[in-house]
């Protein structure tokens, strides 16, 4: 039995991994399968743009001055580790090179993300738990409002969109992180490390950060929406939910860049 009871274990993991990623992708689903009908139905039926924007605002106008602060610490936090050991090589010139690839590439949707799954996620996920513990949901049914195309769907879109607007702005910042340090503390000029960081950068390095932070913002919004709307247990439950939303999420976005990062890799992009 002693013998057994980790692989029972792994089994039970296992198990609970497959049922909640089959739960998102229905929920995933569901979602999408409202998205035209909810554009083009009559009234009473539609989107509800009103509620779209708002969502937009809350997700990713709010979040923006946070995640720049983060973004563009890390670029300066960046700038001061790389220079002691490329100076040992005549190589400082490259930090720009440096932090312009990284940023653009990986770290500047990532932490955009992981920023957001704290300041937008968790909240998703506590607002819709409480309206889950209230009856609002069961509400919204008894009046035949589906919660999904009212609740889940302007949040999911939202802070899809949104999340490729606060990548761009994520970029930016790491690059002027990085800018600011070497201009005020290194003695690299400004000139030089734009150039470098420029000529570093291709397009296909800004088009794949774009498209991981949009399957981002969809898998964090999703993972929020669906905690947040199978929440039990009153108000304790809305806490567990809103941890879970932050803990899920990170995990995730962590093996989804890490499943990109290889992708790119093997097809040599």
């Amino acid at each position: 039995m002693k013998v057994l009871a980790p692989i029972s274990l792994i089994g039970r993991i296992a198990t609970n991994v497959v049922e909640f990623l089959g739960q998102l992708a229905l929920l995933l689903h569901s979602a999408v399968t409202m998205v035209r009908p909810a554009l083009i139905s009559g009234r009473g039926k539609r989107l509800g743009w009103r509620n779209l924007w708002a969502q937009m605002v809350r997700v990713g106008v709010n979040s923006v001055g946070i995640v720049s602060l983060v973004v563009f610490c890390i670029g300066a936090i960046l700038s001061l580790q790389m220079e002691p050991i490329l100076k040992q090589y005549g190589a400082t010139d490259k930090i720009a090179d440096i932090i312009g690839v990284a940023m653009f590439r990986e770290l500047g949707p990532l932490v955009a993300a992981i920023t957001l799954t704290g300041f937008a996620g968790a909240s998703i996920a506590a607002e819709l738990g409480t309206m889950k513990v209230s009856e609002e949901l069961e509400a919204l049914e008894s009046q035949a409002i589906s919660p999904v195309r009212f609740l889940v769907v302007p949040r999911v879109l939202a802070t899809t969109l949104m999340m490729i607007c606060l990548a761009v702005i994520a970029d930016i910042m790491g690059v002027l992180g990085g800018l600011f340090v070497c201009t005020f503390v290194l003695d690299i000029s400004a000139e030089l490390y734009l150039r470098a960081t420029f000529s570093a950068i291709e397009m296909k390095d800004f088009l794949g950060g774009l498209f991981k932070s949009g399957v981002f913002g969809c898998v964090l919004s999703l993972i929020a929406c669906h905690l947040g709307t199978n929440v039990q247990g009153g108000a304790e439950g809305v806490g567990h939910a809103t941890t879970k939303t932050v803990v899920y999420t990170i995990v995730a976005l962590t093996f989804i860049d890490l499943g990109f990062t290889a992708a790119f890799f093997f097809m040599g992009v």
